[in-house]
Parts: C-alpha cells; sequence; structure tokens
C-alpha cells in the first residue's frame, strides 16, 4: 500500500514547529535567570546566546552531513553502534516527554488566571489529546497551527515591548540603575555560573528541528537554526534588562513574580488587558511546545522503528501519512506522568534538565565522531574542533550546575526521579537490541522446566524458532567499490554485532568497460568460509552506482533501502547521501 507523499515544511513552518518550544522560555527564563543571577541576569543569557551559536554549527554540521530525523540519535547511529545511539534516543524521548507535561500544564495554569473553575488535570489531559489529534491529522496541518501561534506571540510581545518603552520613556530607568548596585549575596561568579546553568533551560527546543530534518525542504534547516539563535538571543536578555528596569530585585525574586514573570510586567505598564493578552499567548505558545513534543518525537520513533529497535507494529500510517500509533503511545505516557504525578510537574523537572542538556551533549560527541570517523563525508559547513570543545564544556557546567542549584537535601531528588523514567527505557531498547539472543533464552528455560511435557514444548519450539528466523532472514546490501579484504571484514564485523541476520550481498557495480578487481572474488569466499554463520552473496551488477540502481534493486530483491550499506563517500561523490534514500553508512 503507497502512502501520500506529505508536502515538506517551509521556512515559517519548519522554524513555528520548534521556535513555540525555545520562544516559550521568555515566559520562565528570564525570572528564572534573575533569581539566581539577579542584575546579572542579563549577562547569563548572553552567555547562552553565544552557546547556541556554537551549537548552530554543530548541528548544521552534523544534519547537514546525514539530513535524516533522529537528532543525536542520528548522528551516533551513523559513528557508532546501535546501543550508543539509542541511549542518545531515550534521553531525547524522557526530555520530549518531561517538555509535553510541563508545557501543557503550565500552558493550563496560565489560561486559569482567566478562568478560575477550569479543573486543572483534566484541561490538561484534554490539551494534550487536542494536540495527539492534530498531529494525527498530518504534520502539515500541525503546522499551520504552528504558525498561527508562533505569529500571535511575537505579535504579543511586540506589543508589551512597545508598552515598556512608553512606559520607562515616562518614569525613568532609576530602578535598573539601582538594580545594578544590588549587592550580592554569594557574589558576582556565583551569581553568573548559577544564572548560566539556570539560563540553560530557556534554549530546551533547539534540537527538536534535528528531529524532523526530513519533513523540511531543502536548504530549510539551517534557517531554523538560525532563527531560533536570534529569538532567543534579542528576546530573552531584553526581557530581563526590561523586568530589571520596572521592579526591585527582592520583588522579582519573590514567588508570584517567578511564576508570571511577563503577566505582572503587563499588568504593570498596561494594565488588565495586557496582562490578559500575555496570558492568552502564554497559553498558546506553551501548548505550541507541545506540539513540538508530538512532532519531534514521532519523527524520531519513526527512524528507530526503521531500524527495528522499536517493533514494526508502530510503523502503520493513516490515511494522511501520520504514524498514530507512535502518536497515540506517546499521549498515554504523558498522561500516566501527569496522573502519577497528580499534577506536580515539579517532579518532573530532574527528567526534563538532565535529558536535554545530555541530548546535546551527546550531539556535540556525535560531531567529533564525525570528524573522526567519517572526514571524508561531504557536508555544508564544519564546525570548529575549539567550538565542539567549548560546547561540551558549556552544557556540562549547566548540567552540574542545575544538580548543585538544589538544596543538598533535595540533591538525590533530580537523578532518582530521572532514573525511574530512564532506567525502564533503556531496558526494553536494550531488550529489543538483543531479542534473538533472549528468545534463545526463554528456550532453554522451556527445555529445562517443561521437558516432561514434551509435546508442549515442541510446540513452543517450533514458534519461537519461527520468529528467531523471520528475523535473521531479512537480508542485507553492501555496495563495494572493490574494497580490500580488511574493509570487507569491518563490514562482516559491523553486521554480526549490530544487525540480526545471516544472508548479505556484496554488491559491485561496473560499467561496461569496468574490470572485477583481481582478488576481489577470492577474498569475499574467504570471508564466506571465515563467517560460516553468514552467506555471502557476491553479485557483479551491470551499472554505474547511483539512486536509481539503489531503487531499482531494493524492488527487484525486496531490501529496504535503510538495509542497504556503503563506505563514506569522498569529496568527489557525485550524490549526496539524502539523495540515496537511507542507505546507511558503516565504515
Amino acid at each position: 500500500m503507497k502512502h501520500p507523499v506529505s508536502k515538506k515544511l517551509n521556512e515559517l513552518e519548519s522554524t513555528a514547529i520548534c521556535g513555540n518550544d525555545i520562544s516559550s522560555s521568555v515566559l520562565y527564563v528570564s525570572a528564572l535567570a534573575i533569581a539566581f543571577a539577579g542584575q546579572y541576569a542579563w549577562i547569563t543569557l548572553l552567555i547562552v546566546s553565544v552557546v547556541l551559536f556554537l551549537f548552530r554549527k554543530i548541528y548544521g554540521e552534523v544534519v547537514g552531513a546525514m539530513p535524516l530525523n533522529g537528532g543525536a540519535y542520528n548522528a551516533l547511529l551513523n559513528t557508532t553502534s546501535k546501543l550508543m545511539a539509542s541511549f542518545a534516543a531515550t534521553l531525547t524521548i524522557l526530555s520530549y516527554m518531561a517538555t509535553a507535561v510541563i508545557s501543557a500544564n503550565e500552558a493550563i495554569h496560565y489560561l486559569h488566571h482567566l478562568i478560575p473553575s477550569m479543573p486543572i488535570i483534566m484541561a490538561t489531559i484534554g490539551l494534550l489529546l487536542f494536540f495527539a489529534l492534530l498531529t494525527i491529522g498530518g504534520i502539515t496541518e500541525s503546522a499551520k497551527v504552528a504558525v498561527g501561534i508562533f505569529i500571535f506571540h511575537l505579535l504579543s510581545l511586540i506589543v508589551l515591548t512597545f508598552f515598556i518603552i512608553f512606559y520607562l520613556s515616562q518614569s525613568g530607568i532609576d530602578i535598573l540603575f539601582t538594580n545594578w548596585h544590588h549587592q550580592s549575596e554569594n557574589g558576582i561568579l556565583y551569581a553568573i555560573f548559577f544564572g548560566f546553568a539556570a539560563s540553560m533551560l530557556g534554549v530546551s527546543g533547539f534540537e527538536s528541528s534535528a528531529n524532523f530534518v526530513e519533513e523540511q525542504q531543502r536548504g530549510v534547516f539551517p534557517k531554523t537554526l538560525r532563527n531560533m539563535w536570534i529569538i532567543v538571543s534579542i528576546i530573552n536578555p531584553l526581557m530581563a534588562v526590561f523586568a530589571l528596569a520596572l521592579f526591585a530585585i527582592p520583588v522579582l525574586q519573590s514567588a508570584d513574580y517567578q511564576n508570571t514573570l511577563l503577566v505582572q510586567m503587563g499588568d504593570f505598564v498596561g494594565g488588565e488587558w495586557v496582562a490578559a493578552i500575555i496570558a492568552i499567548d502564554a497559553f498558546l505558545v506553551l501548548s505550541g511546545a507541545v506540539l513540538t513534543s508530538f512532532v519531534g518525537v514521532t519523527g524520531l520513533l519513526e527512524r528507530m522503528t526503521l531500524d527495528r529497535i522499536m517493533p514494526q507494529f508502530f510503523l502503520k500510517k493513516n490515511k494522511k501519512g501520520s504514524s498514530y500509533r507512535i502518536i497515540i503511545l506517546f499521549f498515554i505516557l504523558a498522561v500516566s506522568v501527569l496522573l502519577i504525578t497528580n499534577g506536580n510537574v515539579g517532579l518532573l523537572a530532574g527528567v526534563y534538565t538532565i535529558s536535554f542538556l545530555s541530548v546535546m551533549a551527546l550531539f556535540a560527541i556525535g560531531n567529533i565522531l564525525l570528524k573522526i570517523r567519517r572526514n571524508k563525508l561531504p557536508r555544508p559547513e564544519k564546525a570548529t574542533w575549539l567550538s565542539v570543545f567549548l560546547a561540551i564544556v558549556a552544557v556540562l557546567s549547566a548540567l552540574a550546575g542545575n544538580i548543585l542549584m538544589d538544596p543538598k537535601d533535595n540533591l538525590p531528588s533530580n537523578i532518582v526521579v530521572f532514573l525511574d523514567y530512564f532506567i525502564p527505557t533503556i531496558i526494553f531498547i536494550i531488550i529489543m537490541l538483543n531479542r534473538t539472543v533472549l528468545l534463545k533464552l526463554v528456550l532453554r528455560v522451556i527445555y529445562a522446566i517443561f521437558n516432561p511435557v514434551r509435546r508442549l514444548v515442541l510446540n513452543m519450539d517450533k514458534q519461537i524458532t519461527q520468529t528467531v528466523n523471520r528475523i535473521n532472514d531479512q537480508e542485507f546490501v553492501f555496495f563495494t567499490k572493490g574494497d580490500n579484504i580488511a574493509t570487507l571484514n569491518k563490514v562482516m564485523l559491523y553486521i554480526i554485532k549490530n544487525e540480526h541476520t545471516r544472508k548479505i550481498k556484496i554488491v559491485l557495480a561496473l560499467d561496461k568497460d569496468g574490470t572485477v578487481p583481481i582478488n576481489l572474488p577470492d577474498e569475499i569466499s574467504f570471508l564466506d568460509r571465515e563467517y560460516p554463520e553468514i552467506k555471502i552473496d557476491f553479485q557483479i551488477i551491470e551499472g554505474k552506482f547511483s539512486p536509481q540502481l539503489i531503487k531499482k534493486l531494493s524492488e527487484e530483491w525486496n531490501i529496504p533501502i535503510n538495509f542497504m550499506f556503503i563506505g563514506s563517500p569522498s569529496d568527489k561523490f557525485p550524490y549526496k547521501v539524502e539523495d540515496l534514500g537511507g542507505v546507511r553508512l558503516i565504515i
């Protein structure tokens, strides 16, 4: 059954989907930075802008070289092993889960200011359900809603900025200068370090664009990174400066102002109707962050399912081309978290912080591995070694700061809550990666326990063996350029370590005048004897290696393209990796 080809997202649509998440940080990150850094909050937010600038190049290089869904998972999958990539994917999923629940709950709390009778928990579930259904309806339809929210958010901030500037032009900026001379209890360096750690929570969402890059038009991805960076670099420091110009630092550090700073600012300079606009905007843009979570996690889990890390059950699509089973699963997980915490989403803060900062660090590590192991792979831009190193240090510092900023008696809470969600998820993925081994282990247990009931044992033996064989019957393809035996041996070792199969085709595509390397047949024959558990089928195909040839062979042999491998192409390679339809790089 052929599914309809989805319309690719343009720059505005892509920016809106991930921009709603990162731009919603203005609702809390300025207050959070002031709570720790006081009058230096705008400096810490500018430092965050510099760190994000470094990550623009890091993300641009990795995704430019391998423009496939999955973000950090895709980067590590093509440079390390499935287990390491799955580790990054688990962190990403937990980050999206925490973002969806926290954003939905906070959005309803803002709306609750306007409708006090609204039940928080039920309304939050309703909001999660709305965006689940919207995502099931297709990413194009989701993008239209995201664009509307994004534009309204920017307009609301412009209105607020206008009223603040007008107010300050009348009353002056004496409070700003008074705040600047405010005495910090722990010193400037302490304030800036923990203020920076808190401010880094405002870049959550920057990683989202990489998780649905395949749904974006060509050339759009680096523009989304640029746009998100501009938004964060201008809005967040500016709002911190405005807040310091309107209120004294002790007022800003009070609980009421920490939770609804922008609403308080709007009410102070423009009255109730401006505050109402900001409250509505907060509800909408935080809702947009929920949409970002659904879109991002769908792209990631689709890629993991295609790579057979998740059960193939999740690949089922509806008429709109949406993987509705993935979306339903994510909705159920989000609701379960909400009910377990009984709306106290502060318990998820540890999951949120550790997950998304770890994902950014792993993406930078993926960039390093790309430089080392895939240095010949063409890419539109490159991040310098120094910038990657500084980015990793900055993210790890922010991660350490977020853990240390809690009181000592609460220090274990973040880690414990994180592990409560991380451990079951990673165990499930490890089971999926080693399912044939575990199935065989089950067989041995069955033999030991049920040997007296031999007929039952034999029946179960037959069924499980068929399952193992069905998994191992999937054939893989490696396109060789006439590689030597050492390179081909690396291919066999990768297959044995990362894939469940007992069949591989080694294919050499030759033009009419091309010649087969003299030693190649003998070397492949030797490998066939060296690895008796895998049947090697060496084929010489007449024709030039191209996307068309890959597609033709995939249809002829009924082998999905993502089960076909190549070595890293050089700068002279005539095609881009994305033109090959999902062929994997393993050498």
